[in-house]
């Protein structure tokens, strides 16, 4: 047990173009089967998540990403906090929901398209959720590029919540969260890890197509008002 702590910790994974630290894998890992199981919309989806998101604190928090220490990634680092806060509301919320009836075809919630009122509040809690991002990594925190690790941060904080309320809408954030990502990690000089996360955006793709399927098929047959009898 001690042996595969220690690899956990300090091992590395070799891959084409350098080397990967084993917790920075396992951590994706972790998040990209939350991924399918959320896609799927079983709620193992959010406690798997949560170990995933505190590897990854772990990784990004220190700089120990791709096998080097660099500089932290406190856009990065303090998402995983955020996810593994409201992954705690969205295991209780999908956990009610479930309960109650779920959805028609046995997932624990069904998928529907926000509705004008909502939208509005994802793009106000964007707004405000971008600007003290912002001031959190440049004013408190320090970082390498608040200016996308803060949109990373707040676009995280969105898809998240999004997704714990059942929006389809919280796939297309994910998307561009990614974009961002990608392009940040790259910058960073973080190839193998942008390689990974680019890979982890195909299957938010495919979540998208399958959730706007979902959405004109699967009804509600919970006993739970979803807007209203559940708190936001």
């Amino acid at each position: 047990m001690n042996d595969l702590l220690e690899w956990l910790v300090h091992g590395t994974i070799p891959v084409p173009g350098g080397e990967l630290g084993a917790r920075e894998v396992i951590g994706n890992l972790f998040g990209l089967a939350s991924a399918i199981l959320g896609m799927k919309r079983f709620v193992w989806a959010w406690p798997i998540g949560l170990v995933g998101n505190v590897l990854l604190f772990t990784v990004f928090a220190t700089g120990e990403l791709s096998g080097h220490i660099d500089e932290p990634l406190w856009g990065q680092a303090g998402r995983q906090v955020f996810f593994a806060v409201v992954s705690v509301y969205g295991w209780w919320r999908w956990s009610q929901v479930r309960n109650a009836g779920g959805a028609s075809d046995g997932g624990a919630i069904a998928p529907r398209w926000a509705t004008n009122a909502e939208r509005v509040q994802l793009v106000v809690l964007g707004v405000v959720g971008y600007a003290a991002a912002y001031v959190l990594l440049t004013q408190v925190l320090g970082s390498w590029g608040p200016t996308t690790e803060a949109w990373i941060l707040a676009g995280s904080m969105l898809a998240t919540y999004g997704m714990a309320r059942g929006w389809v809408e919280f796939w297309l954030v994910w998307i561009l969260v990614d974009v961002v990502g990608v392009t940040t990690l790259v910058q960073a000089g973080y190839y193998p890890t942008a390689g990974m996360y680019l890979f982890y955006a195909v299957f938010v793709v495919i979540g998208f197509v399958v959730w706007l399927r979902d959405a004109r098929t699967v009804t509600d047959t919970s006993e739970v008002d979803e807007k209203d009898a559940i708190p936001a």
